[in-house]
């Protein structure tokens, strides 16, 4: 059996374990997702409901995921899908939301940031 680094159920990387199988199960519940909207601008704010009103800190980098900003309305992974279609700009932070970006091809993996462990990523649509 291979070793690899895999990522645990909050987003922080663990080292030396076996991946777990990635699977992307339409559950409502799982997701937070907020959206803003400004003249032409679209943002969404979408974090994995599990960390909702954590705080987490590396460095000089920071991220507090506050209910103000990612809400508390909880999203199925189709109506993430949905809300993205029609975003100009995104955040997701937490390991489903991030990874779900990645599968659709908004973020790329390359650009991910991980901050305590703890998946980060933003998109713009120009």
């Amino acid at each position: 059996m291979e070793m690899e680094d895999s990522i645990d159920q909050v987003g922080r990387k663990q080292v030396g374990r076996k991946a777990p199988e990635e699977r992307y199960e339409d559950e409502a519940a799982q997701i937070c997702l907020k959206t803003y909207r400004h003249g032409k601008e679209t943002l969404i704010a979408v974090c994995d409901s599990e960390i909702l009103g954590c705080e987490f800190r590396e460095g000089d980098l920071h991220i507090e995921v506050c209910s103000d900003f990612y809400g508390e309305e909880r999203a199925s992974l189709s109506q993430v899908e949905e809300a993205l279609r029609g975003a100009t700009m995104a955040n997701f932070v937490g390991r489903k939301t991030v990874r779900y970006a990645i599968s659709l091809g908004y973020v790329n993996e390359e650009n991910v940031l991980s901050i305590d462990g703890v998946l980060y990523a933003q998109m713009v649509r120009m």
